[in-house]
């Protein structure tokens, strides 16, 4: 009986994925005709926004999953890395298959990492060789789990509250005011390397971070700024190292941190790696952490119900709840839609099922967590904002080997940074477009304009 009920069970299932895809072919078909008679920019800019919009995505996601999960096309999507074509991966086993068979699908990085730190890979860019398992092994040790509580969440906290009370007439820019200088301000007191300036140190990372995983063209101008905020960063961390030498203080940082561990021989540890570890971990910190906070705070705007309980959340300190909140939030628009691999080899993708797709040697494979997040094959009612979804469900921060090295600070620091604010009165966004975010020609959240009522 129990072997009816499962197929009866697939059999509604596949019924319902296939329902899903062609309600979002007719909303699709709605969406094109009525940007046809639309009276801003051309036919191909209104078409172009429509679709690349997060509800446009999540209809063609819908599509795919029901009609051709994953498929390949020649097209070569990416031109910053050597590739033959592209694949895209839509279903949740799948994606998290792509990404877990490491061995299969590499990471890219590699060179563009080389030219940042003007010569030497990160583990961000590595296979999974002894030198990865060394480099990520020590950042573990000066990175260390138990400082998310006792340090890095005060910090935050503490910085947030401070940023949110300062902001004038009941106004705040979001990202700028809130979201990237809380982040930049643990550079200075958990990491030990606060820059030149506090914007400095922002600018510097979010191009270098553009320049490594979001210029999937090879931009000639944003290349050429990334590389001179490198060579700047270098410099900078080069002279903060010196000078902790010559000068050594007792400040519980990742930079004394990095330096008693050199002090014991410890492989990878001398300046150079040092420096390169740094950079590393400073261009994950600051872009990232901002961009994921904006975006879950706009998805809360936009829904009424989940502000009101994410708010009431953050007043009465109940931290576990507002996490919930923030992070189905964060399904509706990750801060990784997609995450790309290439084929090291010919290999095959769900193998075995009637979506098996075979992969050429240096296929660039899209795999994409957004879509995977809303395969109802995995999650119950995903189109549903649901607080008691299982962590299992989300794929956020990556998987496998090269998983988000934050992946354990994100769930608290985020919440952290938007705390303050949600716990205002009267939240709301800006009058007009000042209201809806902006990124200013970027891939990455540049503005939000808020306001709440003044205490």
């Amino acid at each position: 009986m129990s072997l009816v009920n499962s197929a009866l069970s697939a059999v509604s299932t596949q019924i319902s994925i296939l329902s899903a895809g062609f309600v979002a072919i007719i909303r699709l078909a709605a969406a094109a005709t009525a940007n046809l008679f639309g009276s801003a920019g051309t036919i191909q800019s209104r078409l172009t926004t429509a679709l690349t919009s997060t509800a446009g995505q999540r209809l063609v996601f819908s599509v795919l999953r029901a009609l051709a999960p994953n498929v390949l096309i020649q097209r070569k999507l990416i031109t910053a890395y050597d590739n033959c074509g592209t694949a895209f991966v839509t279903r949740f086993d799948d994606v998290k298959e792509v990404l877990g068979r490491d061995e299969d699908f590499e990471v890219v990085y590699g060179p563009r990492m080389m030219q940042i730190t003007g010569g030497q890979n990160f583990f961000l860019g590595m296979k999974n060789t002894p030198e990865f398992t060394r480099d990520i092994s020590n950042m573990r040790l000066a990175v260390r789990r138990d400082d998310i509580v006792s340090i890095i969440e005060p910090i935050a906290r503490q910085r947030a509250a401070e940023l949110v009370d300062a902001s004038k007439n009941g106004r705040i820019d979001v990202p700028q005011d809130l979201t990237l200088r809380t982040p930049a301000h643990l550079l200075k007191d958990y990491f030990g390397a606060p820059g030149p300036s506090e914007r400095e140190m922002i600018d510097w990372t979010t191009v270098m971070f553009s320049y490594l995983f979001l210029d999937l063209g090879a931009d000639a101008g944003l290349d050429a700024r990334a590389l001179d905020a490198a060579a700047q960063c270098r410099a900078y961390l080069d002279a903060v190292i010196q000078e902790r030498k010559m000068h050594p203080t007792r400040s519980d940082d990742v930079v004394n941190r990095c330096l008693a561990m050199q002090a014991t021989g410890l492989p990878g540890m001398d300046d150079l790696g040092i420096r390169n570890y740094l950079i590393g971990l400073i261009i994950g910190a600051v872009p990232t952490t901002s961009q994921a906070a904006v975006q879950a705070l706009d998805q809360l705007l936009d829904r009424p119900d989940a502000l009101a309980g994410a708010q009431q959340a953050a007043r009465v300190n109940d931290d576990a709840l507002l996490r919930r909140y923030i992070f189905e939030a964060l399904r509706f628009n990750p801060p990784s839609p997609i995450i790309y691999r290439r084929a090291a080899r010919d290999t095959e993708i769900a193998r075995n099922t009637l979506r098996a797709l075979k992969v050429p040697k240096s296929t660039m494979v899209m795999a994409i967590p957004f879509s995977a997040m809303f395969d109802r094959i995995k999650l119950k009612d995903p189109d549903c904002f649901r607080i008691d979804r299982p962590w299992s469900d989300y794929v956020l921060w990556g998987d496998g080997l090269h998983t988000c090295f934050g992946a354990h600070i994100n769930p608290v620091l985020i919440p952290a940074i938007l705390k303050p604010l949600l716990a205002r009165q009267g939240l709301r966004r800006a009058a007009g477009s000042a209201g809806q975010i902006d990124a200013d020609g970027t891939r990455l959240p540049v503005h939000l304009f808020l306001e709440f009522d003044a205490a």
